[in-house]
């Protein structure tokens, strides 16, 4: 049986999925962002205490079609961007459409008109997001961050970057650093 669990978004959000079924009794076969899969069939009184704990956790056991759509689009893209080491052999819709196998317009109406945005601003805001963490953390130069997001160059990374943050990637960077040194006075 599959649950689809919202605002589940990372690996630490995983683990805590993981640990919420198996304290209620249950055994996972499967457990992806947004997605737990489990061998039995549960009660309506396990089904609320399971929403009871993953909303304890922050968490949300999600019932109709729409929400777990969505959900689903949201982890597709999180794990494409934040989770996925290299960049996809297909553009992000055909990588939504297929991993989700529904038609990339449909699944692009649902979620604007759920979301107030589309897929694709979606994607740049959570692009944007991973370069933060790239810079942030300092490992790479900018010309490596865009090639591991798979910009087509560090242009069209900082005109986007700036065009989301405000920021050009190297002033951001130089922010961080400012932080840290008014962290240590």
């Amino acid at each position: 049986m599959k649950l689809f669990v919202k605002h589940m978004v990372s690996l630490r959000c995983k683990m805590v999925v993981k640990e919420v079924v198996a304290g209620l009794g249950l055994r996972p076969t499967k457990i992806e962002l947004g997605m737990v899969e489990i061998r039995e069939n549960i009660s309506e009184d396990v089904r609320e205490k399971l929403k009871n704990d993953l909303s304890s956790c922050g968490l949300e056991l999600l019932e109709d079609r729409t929400s777990i759509l969505i959900e689903q689009i949201i982890g597709a893209v999180i794990e494409l961007v934040h989770y996925s080491d290299e960049a996809p052999k297909m553009n992000y819709s055909d990588y939504i459409s297929e991993k989700l196998n529904y038609d990339y317009t449909y699944l692009s109406n649902v979620f604007s008109k759920e979301k107030g945005m589309t897929i694709q601003q979606f994607i740049i805001m959570n692009r944007v997001e991973r370069v933060k963490e790239f810079l942030l953390y300092d490992e790479l130069n900018l010309t490596e961050i865009s090639y591991k997001m798979n910009y087509s160059s560090v242009a069209h990374l900082s005109n986007q970057f700036k065009k989301i943050t405000g920021f050009s990637p190297s002033f951001y960077k130089q922010l961080k650093f400012k932080r840290c040194e008014l962290d240590m006075i």
